[in-house]
C-alpha cells in the first residue's frame, strides 16, 4: 500500500465506532492537524452519514488542499454485494455504505474495517513499525482484527481478513458451552467473552452486579474481589483467543486497540496465560499498547490512500 503524501494533499481520516466517530487531518508529512470526536448516532443510517459529513467540513476547513478521505467502519463492504457486511453497528449492514457517504460529501471514499485501519497506523509508524508481521486488536464496544504482513494489509478476496472476533472461544471449558448469544445469529463467539459488553454481561451472570468494564476495572483497583475474578476470567479468554490467532499467522508483536487496552494488567498477564496454548516452546509472544491510542484508527483511515 503506498503511504506516500504529495505537499498539495490533505489526509481525512474517519474512524466510525460503536460510541464515537473520530476524525483526524494530516498533512502531507503525515502530521495531525486538527481531531475532532463526536457521539455516534446508533441505529440511525441517514445521521451517521449527516454526522460524517459534518466532521468531514471540520476537518477541512480553512485548508486550501485537496482531500483524501478514508473511513474506518466495523464491519467491511462486500466485495460479493458491495454493502456492507459483519458490522456491529448493524443498522449499516446490507447498505451501499461507501456509495451513499461518497455522494454526500461529494468526493471519494476508501472504507476498510476499522481494526484494519488501526493495525495500519500502528504498523506505520506506531508500535509495530518495522516489524514483519502485526496483528491489530481491538478489544473495545466489539471485537476485531488486522493482519499486517511487510507493511500491506491482508483483507482476503471476501473482506475479512484479521476478523478473530466471530470465531468461537478456543479450549472453551464445560460453563462456557454453548456460549452468550452474538448479534451475528451464533453462540459463544469471542466477541460475546471478550469485548467491553461481553465482560460485563460476564460480570452481570457471575456476580449479580450490572456494571460497565470501566466501572468493573476501577471496582478491582480498590480490592473488589468480584471484579477481579471477573479481570480474571476475561484474561483467560482473550489469551486463549490471541493464542489461536499466533498459531495460525505467528505475528511479530500483538498490539491491543480499543477501550479495554488500557488495562495494564492485560501486557502483565497475557504472554505466561497464552504460553500453554502455543504450539511452540520459543519465549513469550510481545503484546504492546497502541502508540497513537484511540486516535490509532482515524490515523489509519487517512493512511488509505
Amino acid at each position: 500500500m503506498n503511504t506516500a503524501f504529495t505537499h498539495d494533499e490533505l489526509r481525512i481520516g474517519i474512524d466510525l465506532g460503536g460510541s464515537k466517530i473520530e476524525g483526524v487531518s494530516m498533512d502531507s508529512e503525515g502530521s495531525e492537524l486538527e481531531r475532532y470526536r463526536v457521539v455516534t448516532p446508533r441505529h440511525d443510517y441517514k445521521a451517521t452519514i449527516e454526522s460524517i459529513v459534518d466532521l468531514t467540513a471540520q476537518l477541512t476547513h480553512g485548508f486550501n488542499a485537496k482531500a483524501m478521505i478514508g473511513v474506518g467502519v466495523p464491519g467491511s463492504i462486500s466485495p460479493a454485494t458491495g454493502v456492507m457486511q459483519n458490522a456491529n453497528s448493524t443498522w449499516l449492514n446490507g447498505r451501499a455504505f461507501d456509495t451513499d457517504l461518497a455522494a454526500a460529501l461529494g468526493s471519494p471514499v476508501r472504507l476498510a474495517n476499522d481494526a484494519n485501519c488501526f493495525a495500519l497506523s500502528e504498523a506505520i509508524d506506531g508500535a509495530a513499525e518495522g516489524l514483519a508481521i502485526a496483528f491489530g486488536v481491538i478489544l473495545g464496544t466489539g471485537c476485531g482484527g488486522g493482519l499486517i504482513v511487510n507493511g500491506r494489509l491482508l483483507d482476503g478476496p471476501r473482506g475479512i481478513g484479521g476478523e478473530w472476533g466471530h470465531n468461537p472461544l478456543p479450549w472453551s471449558k464445560p460453563d462456557e458451552k454453548p456460549g452468550p448469544e452474538c448479534w451475528c445469529g451464533r453462540q459463544g463467539c469471542l466477541e460475546t467473552w471478550v469485548s467491553g459488553p461481553g465482560m460485563a454481561a460476564d460480570h452481570c451472570r457471575q456476580a449479580g452486579e450490572t456494571r460497565t468494564a470501566k466501572e468493573i476495572a476501577e471496582q478491582a483497583a480498590r480490592g473488589d474481589k468480584l471484579a477481579s475474578a471477573t479481570l480474571a476470567r476475561h484474561a483467560d479468554k482473550v489469551a486463549r483467543g490471541l493464542a489461536h490467532v499466533v498459531n495460525i499467522v505467528d505475528p511479530d508483536v500483538l498490539v491491543l486497540g480499543g477501550g479495554l487496552s488500557q488495562l495494564s494488567h492485560l501486557y502483565e498477564q497475557l504472554p505466561s496465560l497464552m504460553a500453554p496454548h502455543i504450539f511452540a516452546d520459543q519465549g513469550p509472544v510481545v503484546i504492546k499498547p497502541p502508540r497513537w491510542g484511540d486516535a490509532s484508527g482515524a490515523r489509519g483511515a487517512a493512511r488509505l490512500w
